[in-house]
């Protein structure tokens, strides 16, 4: 949920962004131009020369988040997994490799009329495609009747060389901080926290993290296009996976066939304009939920108007600051849990209703479903285990981002922060720290995505997005370049626009992606 902020572990986990992929289906169970050259040219031609050995699905890993063996489609299509080999260090493609974790189903349509495959990235940094797309397939269904649909665990994820930084047990402490500290002595805890976070990744991990770069992961997606037999690359990147998709078309222009970026992250900002730009999002949606709350005809059981419903979630969160509520037995539900399960409801309209149960509740003494939403939101599932997506959205938003941002530069911002969102701007603020004593320096204040040469890629930004700001959109679109990045306004709630339905979005994506047919920049829905 992973970086359009790039938010730190060291307080709410909150990626840049994921489009309810990892969260959602955890909550439906607790719930019940760098160089265009291929691969190929040079010592490394072995690697574009392999053949993938396409099996059957094995249940996922912990690591991605566990469950069973994804079930077959509804026309009986079987689901089929594969290991690509692909360079730990890019830089030195003979060296030792890793494998990046792939799964797909194959086009539905006559082999005639099929295009290729279609990748899918749905966020994070940090969650598992190899989970994420049989959980969301039914929702691309028309897109299989022309393209097999292809989605993969990056290198830091799931399957693919994941990343460690904590065990279970530790897991569940460390998101118990208080992650919004009033003091000295809690922001001494807090940065000492955050260095024993910081430190386990190295201890775990250290081989892996220098080669975690959204940079790194984009090259292996262009091995994948060669590997998978495909001229150019047919891709829907949707919240961090636009920035992913946003760097490949930079590095690789004219690999670039039909793309469609959803739930936008802004290249623009550098992560502390990018965690403002959210704060304001999340309080945006927070005032779009209370006032759909209140207009219901049955009336809104958490408050009379919406500033009413605000003001009560205020105080809410300022009683469990000072005494945590119990939650999931033997865990508490803190103002930090708390706090991080509305920011997980407000990620689709579709959640609203689970955040009005749990604020209930929890005027009632009862934590559950707030904690539910953040466990959701954190990767943990209903046995206590724990996906590796906070470990991973650490190890690529470090590794992504040159800033270091200090205790003082957090209170510098504070201020600012809290204008605006009073009720996130403490959060967002304090996650700034989470790199600040991270093993690997950052590549860059933010990525390059300019893409002269590259095709048509449709922007789709949603007014109403949380994760995301609309605005993001916009500048994607231009920073792409001229004639390459066209956008698409959604006039929407939540998290992305495709999965919301919308006929609209639907059509138009499903056009481009299916017969080529771009929209009109600047075309609207909803």
């Amino acid at each position: 949920m992973a970086s359009d902020s790039r938010l730190r572990a060291a307080a709410l986990p909150w990626p840049r962004a994921t489009a309810l992929t990892t969260a959602a289906v955890l909550l439906a169970a607790l719930l019940a131009g760098c160089g265009d050259d291929d691969l190929s040219t040079g010592a490394a031609s072995s690697l574009t020369a392999q053949t993938l050995d396409w099996t059957a699905c094995p249940a996922p890993d912990q690591a991605e988040g566990g469950g069973g063996a994804p079930s077959p489609l509804p026309n009986g299509t079987t689901w089929e997994c594969a290991t690509m080999r692909a360079p730990l260090d890019w830089n030195r493609p003979q060296g030792s490799t890793i494998g990046i974790a792939l799964i797909r189903a194959r086009a539905s349509g006559p082999a005639s009329e099929r295009i290729g495959s279609l990748v899918f990235n749905f966020g994070g940094p940090g969650g598992s495609g190899v989970t994420s797309l049989p959980a969301f397939a039914q929702d691309y269904a028309a897109l299989r009747t022309r393209y097999d649909l292809v989605s993969f665990d990056p290198r830091g994820v799931g399957r693919s060389a994941p990343v460690t930084c904590k065990t279970d047990a530790q897991l569940d402490t460390f998101f118990q901080q208080d992650a919004t500290p009033d003091n000295s002595t809690e922001r001494t805890q807090l940065v000492q926290r955050t260095r024993n976070f910081n430190a386990g990744c190295e201890r775990n991990s250290g081989e892996v993290l220098p080669h975690v770069r959204t940079t790194d992961a984009a090259r292996d997606i262009d091995l994948m296009r060669q590997v998978l037999g495909d001229a150019k690359l047919h891709y829907f990147g949707i919240s961090y996976g636009t920035e992913l998709g946003a760097v490949y078309a930079h590095l690789f222009p004219r690999h670039v066939g039909r793309a469609v970026f959803d739930g936008v992250v802004d290249p623009t900002q550098n992560p502390e304009e990018s965690a403002l730009g959210q704060a304001k999002g999340f309080q945006l949606a927070l005032g779009n939920f209370a006032e759909d709350c209140v207009s219901k005809p049955e009336g809104c059981p958490i408050g009379d108007t919406p500033q009413d419903v605000e003001n009560r979630i205020a105080k809410l969160l300022d009683s469990l600051d000072r005494k945590p509520i119990p939650g999931i037995a033997p865990r508490r539900l803190t103002q930090t849990a708390a706090t991080n399960g509305i920011a997980q409801s407000l990620y689709s309209k579709d959640f609203w209703e689970y955040l009005t149960e749990g604020l209930e509740q929890a005027y009632d003494g009862d934590g559950r479903v707030l904690m539910v939403l953040s466990d959701a939101m954190n990767g943990r599932n209903e046995n206590g285990r724990y996906s590796n997506i906070t470990s991973a959205n650490m190890a690529i938003n470090c590794a992504d981002e040159k800033p270091r941002y200090t205790v003082a530069d957090v209170q510098r911002a504070l201020p600012a922060f809290r204008a605006a969102s009073p009720l996130f701007g403490d959060f967002l603020a304090w996650g700034m720290i989470g790199c600040t004593d991270w093993a690997v320096p950052g590549a860059a204040n933010h990525p390059d995505v300019s893409a002269p040469g590259s095709a048509p890629i449709l922007v789709v930004g949603n007014t109403g997005d949380p994760a995301t700001p609309y605005e993001g959109a916009r500048r994607m679109a231009e920073a792409l370049g001229k004639g390459v990045g066209v956008q698409l306004t959604f006039k929407g709630q939540g998290h992305g626009a495709y999965d919301s339905k919308d006929k609209c979005v639907q059509s138009k994506v499903n056009a481009y992606l299916l017969n080529g047919t771009i929209p009109k920049a600047g075309a609207v829905c909803g």
